[in-house]
This record gives C-alpha cells, sequence and structure tokens, in this order.
C-alpha cells in the first residue's frame, strides 16, 4: 500500500468526533508537515500547514476534520445508558450498530441494543428515537459503568473501517468530511512534489466543529484573514433511492466534482474554477444553493470583510450513516482540480463586481 493510500485507511479510521478531534489532527498535520513550510494549531484544534507564509496575499483551501457523534446523557440505574446527539447523528440507524465510547481510561465497546422483531407490538414496528435507543456496555448497573470510567458527557462513535467496493468507491464512516482533509493534503503534496513556485500564501487548513455551526472555520478565518478561499466539502449523490431529484437537485457520484452556485460562492472565483475544469479536461457536475451552502464555505465567505469563497463537493451517497460512500475518480478529479487552480491562480485578480 502507497503512503497516501496508508494516510487514507489511517486517517479515516480514527475517531474525530466533533469537539474531540484532537487524536485525527495530529495523524492528518504529521503527514503533511513535509509538504509545507511551516504549520499551527488554535485553540480548539484547528491544523493549518502553510506554503509561502511571508506572502502578503493569503489563499486558503479547507475541509473539517470531524464526525458527528453521540454524547453519553443519562445512566440508568440498571447500568443502560441513553445518549443525545453530537452534530447531525441519525437515531434511525443506531439498533444494532457497535460504538466506541471515549472515557479517561480508554475506549470501552458497546452496542446499541433493540428487542426482537417478536417481542415489539403486534402490528406496530416501533421506530428508534432518542428516547427509546439505548447502549449496552454489558454492566448491570450504573456503579458498574461508572467503575468502567463511562460518565455523562463521554463521547461515542461508531466502530466502523473503511472499506472499498467494487474497487470503484470507498466506504465507511467519517468521509464527510475526513475524506475533505485528504484532498487537501493531496494538493499540498502534488505541489510540493511539482517543484513550482506559488506567488502567494497558501494556507491549508484542517477546520473543527463544523457539524455543529461552521464553528472552527469562524474562527480561524478570523486569524488568517483570507484574501480568497476554496473549500471542499460531500454533498448528496440524488440518484441514490428514495432521493427527489426536483428539490435536490442531480449530483452522481463518479460524474465529477460537484460546483455550487449560491450567494456565498463567489461568482468570479467559480467561474475561474470552471474555467480551469474545461482546459483540463475535468469533468465536472452543477448545483444550487438555497440561501447557505450549509458548508464553511458560509463561514470564510462572511467573515472578516468578505472573503471571495467558492465550495468543490464531492458527491456522496449515504451522508450521516457508517456507509457513506464515495467514488475514488471523484476523489482524484477534486485533487486535480483544487491544484490546476492553484497553479494558474493570479493574485493580481480583481474580485470586485463593481470598480
Amino acid at each position: 500500500m502507497d503512503p497516501q493510500k496508508q494516510f487514507l485507511y489511517k486517517y479515516l479510521n480514527n475517531a474525530s468526533p466533533t469537539g474531540f478531534e484532537a487524536s485525527g489532527q495530529q495523524i492528518w498535520l504529521d503527514y503533511i508537515k513535509p509538504y509545507v513550510d511551516t504549520y499551527f494549531t488554535d485553540n480548539y484544534g484547528t491544523a493549518v500547514g502553510v506554503i509561502n507564509p511571508d506572502s502578503k496575499y493569503k489563499f486558503v483551501i479547507e475541509a473539517h476534520a470531524d464526525e458527528i457523534s453521540w454524547f453519553v446523557n443519562y445512566i440508568k440505574d440498571d447500568g443502560y445508558i441513553y445518549v443525545r446527539r453530537n452534530g447531525g447523528s441519525d437515531h434511525m440507524i443506531a439498533p444494532s450498530m457497535r460504538v466506541n465510547i471515549h472515557t479517561d481510561k480508554g475506549i470501552v465497546p458497546g452496542v446499541f441494543g433493540w428487542p426482537a422483531i417478536h417481542v415489539r407490538k403486534e402490528g406496530k414496528e416501533d421506530s428508534p428515537t432518542l428516547d427509546n435507543i439505548f447502549i449496552d456496555v454489558g454492566a448491570r448497573s450504573k456503579k458498574e459503568v461508572e467503575d468502567m470510567g463511562i460518565h455523562v458527557g463521554c463521547v461515542i462513535t461508531f466502530r466502523d473501517e473503511l472499506i472499498e467496493l467494487n474497487d470503484k468507491f470507498y466506504s465507511g464512516r467519517a468521509l464527510d468530511n475526513r475524506i475533505g482533509g485528504y484532498m487537501i493534503a493531496q494538493v499540498a503534496r502534488k505541489i510540493k512534489e511539482s517543484g513550482k513556485e506559488l506567488p502567494f500564501g497558501l494556507y491549508i487548513v484542517n477546520a473543527v466543529q463544523e457539524e455543529i455551526g461552521l464553528r472552527g472555520a469562524q474562527m480561524i478565518a478570523h486569524r488568517i484573514k483570507p484574501h480568497a478561499a476554496i473549500i471542499t466539502d460531500v454533498c448528496h449523490d440524488t440518484t441514490s433511492p428514495m432521493y427527489n431529484k426536483i428539490s435536490s437537485g442531480d449530483q452522481v457520484a463518479g460524474k465529477g466534482p460537484v460546483l455550487t452556485y449560491g450567494a456565498s460562492v463567489h461568482k468570479k472565483l467559480l467561474d475561474q474554477i470552471i474555467e480551469t475544469a474545461k482546459k483540463k479536461d475535468i469533468p465536472f457536475q452543477r448545483s444550487a444553493a438555497s440561501r447557505v451552502t450549509g458548508t464553511d464555505t458560509d463561514a470564510f465567505a462572511y467573515s472578516n470583510e468578505g472573503v471571495p469563497s467558492a465550495l468543490i463537493s464531492l458527491p456522496l451517497k449515504y451522508m450521516h450513516t457508517t456507509v457513506e460512500t464515495a467514488s475514488k475518480e471523484d476523489i482524484e478529479q477534486v485533487i486535480q482540480l483544487m491544484y490546476e487552480f492553484l497553479m494558474e491562480f493570479d493574485p493580481e485578480f480583481d474580485f470586485r463586481y463593481i470598480s
């Protein structure tokens, strides 16, 4: 397995729940250090690699590092554990899933239990809700649970690892959006290996706490004060069953990066990205956002005095599940599109609409 793939598996299989991203950020930072001139982190864990740190012009490429998860919310006297969301976790997929509970004593394994179909109410299929899903760690009392190091506030992640489907797709938890962290790291690698000098400073940003409101991006945007930014995140593959293309658009995993139109997406920057894609024969798709993109693009765009920002998305199947699935070709095309754009970008470009 080559070093890039080794990094991908190590990074994706590591747990980085929102607010507790430190271990994943260390993996990411250790990988990217050889490809940047310097790096720094902030108080909440966002990690930044910098190429040409002395340049006055600052361009950001960004992804977010955190994954959705759960918190221990209540421990019953009989040892069963009830939870609350940390980010957009889906209680519908929880029953029968294995979990890791992260404690000061280490990881404690558990399972989301669920009663057998035989004993549920006749003629009715009970739906999972936050009131009835629970975790079993093999304890018979609250004290036994607490003796394991488990307490209210312990974070919980699903216990699943990255796999490959048909040699064409990666599937696992937290591709949203640690696959973005992988992609921006590969852009930094390609720039380093090209031997070319950029005429601007490039800030490769792996932000925290996106899943609870773009918080890491908000903080780091104010610290860096960039002149422009490209964000990469995931969007929905709408060809999967149960999607409505009329409301959700038409994005397909395997047909290239998705470029979004919206108020926070700067049209001049987007046009330049499209021009690069066409010139380099990189396939792409288009989508439209209503009001906001819901990604860190919004945080960067509306930071400081306004930062021209654009969004390059990776079409993803089954978002916010343990089997998020993305095309290998799309991943490479996102990397190539960002790399080719940066190789051609002129920091003298005037982003003003009116002058």
